[in-house]
């Protein structure tokens, strides 16, 4: 089970909770009045010298609750505070136990651009984005969980706020003091299925696209702005797979300042026992990511993957990782962010890839009922989904450190890590003979030594293939700014597009 239950008093067996699971503490109280406004509840949790303060939330039916992931195993104990005395000191335990074979707890970065799950396992993020799939009917929804455990998609891009006036359920009754507890019940079983199937839920809190009959945003006065961001951190913090972008195309939000931005960000930092990743995502201006409590950088920007150089450019002003959230999506649509190709949508996750960042998925070709996967879930209609699994396998058996740029200045069309693994990259190019050459400038110097051995395949990123080359190629002397093979040795290739080399050095 996701959830573990908790009771009002404290139990006569400890429950059993997974290390990164949930412990759901239910407790009874007032239902009178506005309980969403006039009490409060929070708990401590404790293990040792560890203790962790967590703030709870009503659940209507006269029921609040105080939800808790372990990050230790142990025995761990609690007791509430709050403002009703029925609900204040309460006490009890929980035994946090091994995870599950596939529960590695959550995102952290890793290694300055990179990410792992908090057990250390690398994290390689083949995200997409499907904007509105909680807000439709449940066989929909049902269709996209199905589809998404199919896909390679570890990660989708999905709103809190639905930008339809026919979703299944809104946020607010009818004001903005109280929450419609159907929405986040709803809401969260959904991110507790991702969960289940491994993907992340990296959560846009506020979007600029609810607009008249639905504004409810752009009405929010700042005690109501905190007061959900509060509600939905007490919610859902604790399930380990969630991210907070708090804004989507956050520069088309007009009427909140950058000094609004920074509160949010502290306020749902603040909030966050588990600290769960972090970023914003841009249009019309650029929030600065260098800010302490941005995680990593959400950008939007086709240009930068289009073409070999500039995505690395990012790292050298952001010394956290870049992930290109928005590049443009495969489909049939008349606009330019809704027509790339399935071959420039692949392209430009490669050329991202070997620049030691990543890149997401879009999708908007419509279906016969006026659906795209991108706005709304349901099924994957385009070529580029099954060459992203291709290229996340490759990812998966390369360095668990990461991809970095080899030489980002100069040869540009290769990743990997120096002196042990190098993704050479095409792109359009089509060439039928590639001189065996590897950078040894920085960051590669030192890294490579006359007499060492690589082996070579041959990867077509378009029809998914890895054709191994016969032979070890042994490197030569240092010529100038790169290590050649011995007798000038070169690799045969089929001249067409889209190609890639994978060389690994042989111990």
């Amino acid at each position: 089970m996701f959830l573990a239950a908790g009771a009002a008093a404290a139990p006569a067996t400890q429950p059993a909770v997974e290390r990164w699971g949930v412990f759901d503490l239910a407790l009874p109280g007032p239902s009178n009045g506005n309980p969403f406004v006039d009490v409060w509840i929070s708990a401590v949790f404790y293990s040792g010298k560890q203790s962790i303060t967590l703030r709870g939330f009503y659940d209507d039916d006269g029921i609040y609750r105080v939800r808790f992931s372990p990050p230790e195993l142990g025995l761990w104990q609690y007791r509430t505070e709050s403002n009703v005395a029925e609900l204040s000191g309460k006490t009890g335990e929980l035994n946090c136990i091994a995870p599950a074979a596939d529960n590695h707890g959550p995102v952290r970065v890793a290694n300055v651009y990179h990410f792992a799950y908090a057990d250390g396992t690398p994290f390689v993020p083949i995200g997409t984005t499907s904007y509105g799939w909680a807000h439709e009917p449940d066989a929909m929804e049902d269709q996209t969980l199905v589809t998404l455990k199919a896909s390679p998609f570890n990660k989708v891009r999905m709103q809190l706020l639905p930008g339809k006036s026919d979703a299944l359920f809104f946020p607010y009754p009818d004001d903005h003091s109280r929450f419609n507890v159907q929405f986040f019940r709803h809401l969260e079983r959904r991110i507790g299925q991702l969960s289940d199937i491994g993907v992340q839920a990296d959560l846009i809190l506020f979007n600029p696209y609810s607009k008249g009959t639905m504004a409810w945003f752009d009405d929010l006065d700042d005690a109501a702005d905190d007061r959900l961001l509060r509600y939905v951190v007490a919610r859902l913090g604790a399930y380990r797979n969630v991210w907070w972008s708090l804004a989507n195309e956050y520069g088309q939000v007009k009427h909140k300042t950058d000094s609004d931005w920074d509160h949010f960000f502290q306020v749902v930092q603040a909030e966050d026992a588990s600290d769960h990743l972090r970023s914003i995502h841009n249009a019309a201006k650029f929030y600065d990511p260098n800010k302490p409590w941005v995680t990593h950088a959400s950008i939007q920007n086709g240009a930068a993957v289009s073409d070999f150089g500039r995505a690395s450019i990012y790292r050298d002003t952001c010394r956290k990782p870049i992930v290109f959230d928005e590049v443009g999506y495969e489909g049939n649509l008349k606009v330019r962010w809704g027509d790339l190709t399935a071959q420039e949508e692949v392209k430009r996750c490669w050329l991202g890839t070997i620049a030691g960042a990543y890149v997401g998925h879009g999708e908007v070709i419509s279906s016969p009922q006026g659906h795209s996967w991108t706005s709304d879930g349901g099924v994957l209609m385009g070529e580029s989904p099954p060459r992203l699994a291709f290229l996340r396998k490759i990812l998966e058996a390369g360095p668990a450190e990461g991809i970095e740029p080899i030489d980002e200045f100069y040869e540009t069309h290769i990743g990997g890590k120096a002196g042990q693994y190098y993704l050479v990259y095409f792109g359009e190019e089509k060439p039928t003979t590639w001189t065996f050459a590897l950078p040894r400038d920085p960051p590669a110097k030192n890294a490579l030594a006359a007499g060492m051995k690589f082996h070579v395949d041959v990867l077509d990123t378009w029809n998914m293939t890895q054709t191994p080359v016969d032979g070890v190629f042994t490197l030569g002397k240092s010529v100038t700014y790169a290590f050649s093979a011995v007798d000038g040795a070169a690799i045969a290739l089929p001249g067409r597009p889209y190609m890639a080399l994978r060389i690994q050095r042989i111990p």
